[in-house]
């Protein structure tokens, strides 16, 4: 654990601190190129940050953005409670082994709670053994098949 590492949720007024994420992400998942290719602009940054729907932490070290995850509420219609996709996490490399990406997940872990979600579900890459060994110390493994439909062909 990290004793000057502050784990915080994101709000409204954040949006330089998610662009700052964002190259985190666009370096780490290194896809540098397609997260500087059209960047939104802050007005929907923050409508994105206001949305109670969408979750957002980041792992600040003296004001720098050294991790974070996006995560979204799912609501669901079978019964009444919603479930929270955990779309991205990262933490940069010099950062890692530090338990930086438990943190956040933990604190995802709250929010879950709070807003009574019975479940998190994550993707992993097959090609991804850290981040596959990270998700099986904190729950459950199913091996399902991704497949991605584009909006009309």
């Amino acid at each position: 654990m990290t004793n000057d590492l502050t784990i915080r949720r994101l709000a409204g007024g954040d949006a330089g601190t998610v662009r700052a994420l964002l190259a985190l992400y666009g370096t780490a998942f290194e896809l540098e190129a397609e997260y500087a290719e059209a960047p939104p602009s802050d007005a929907y940054l923050a409508e994105q940050l206001r949305n109670p729907a969408t979750i957002m932490f980041v792992a600040e070290a003296d004001g720098e953005v050294v991790g974070g995850l996006t995560a979204y509420e799912l609501k669901k219609l079978e019964k009444a409670r919603s479930e929270i996709y955990l779309y991205d996490l990262a933490v940069d490399a010099a950062w890692r082994r530090r338990g930086i990406a438990t943190q956040l997940i933990k604190a995802l872990q709250e929010t879950a709670q709070a807003i009574g979600a019975w479940t998190i579900f994550v993707q992993a890459d097959r090609d991804d053994p850290p981040a596959q060994a990270l998700y099986a110390k904190l729950g459950k493994r199913e091996d399902v098949c991704h497949f991605d439909i584009p909006p009309k062909s």
